[in-house]
């Protein structure tokens, strides 16, 4: 008998994070989008609807400090999100339950969830921060995420210094605008990590 691998089920979720400064903590995570990539299980992957529901939530500021050049990026208000914003531990939780009920795919399977995003760095550090700070738990465990432009760099083999979405192949690029409005945002990075997931790589049809 022969060693067949065993492959995880795999929901890939596109999460885009607003912050009003570099690091979580002293700074605030002001909004967050997130949106299903796509589902493999090992056999195929299959991409998720572009417009499919997702979650989207801005968030009560948790310290005085902030980067005004970095909350303007956003577009929200500081004084808006002071008396409106949600309060982080509940936003959370209710994050949490929403990527439970994306873990079951279209036909009833269940499948772990991963997160992507570009750059990962940035978002996975408040997100999962915020995660662990206000529900002391992850839906994607301490590791459960992907670059992409890790993945891009691999899968064209080339440098990951200087990777920029104008440096990458137009057929990859979604045709959908970067609003800085967090689920707008997680969207077009959805569609960016299907281009690449099923991309063959430069010069292969």
């Amino acid at each position: 008998m022969g060693n067949k691998r065993r492959v995880t089920p795999t929901v890939y979720v596109s999460v885009d994070v607003e912050a009003d400064g570099p690091i979580p903590g002293p700074y605030s995570m002001v909004s967050f989008g997130a949106v299903v990539a796509g589902w493999d299980d090992g056999e195929g992957f299959r991409r998720a609807e572009v417009g499919a529901a997702g979650f989207y939530r801005e968030l009560r500021p948790i310290s005085a400090e902030y980067v005004p050049e970095a909350l303007a990026v956003s577009g929200l208000e500081r004084a808006a999100l002071e008396a409106g914003g949600a309060e982080p531990g509940v936003a959370l939780q209710e994050f949490g339950r929403w990527v439970e009920r994306v873990r079951t795919g279209p036909e009833g399977r269940r499948y772990r969830p991963v997160m992507v995003a570009y750059p990962a760095v940035y978002d996975w550090q408040f997100l999962y921060w915020y995660l662990m700070r206000f529900t002391g738990s992850s839906p994607f465990g301490h590791s459960g995420c992907l670059d992409l432009k890790t993945l891009y760099a691999a899968r064209a083999g080339v440098p990951f210094a200087g990777i920029g979405k104008r440096s990458m192949p137009a057929e990859l690029l979604p045709d959908l605008p970067h609003t800085h409005h967090a689920l707008d945002d997680a969207r077009e990075q959805a569609v960016l990590f299907a281009n690449l997931w099923e991309w063959p790589g430069p010069g292969r049809v």
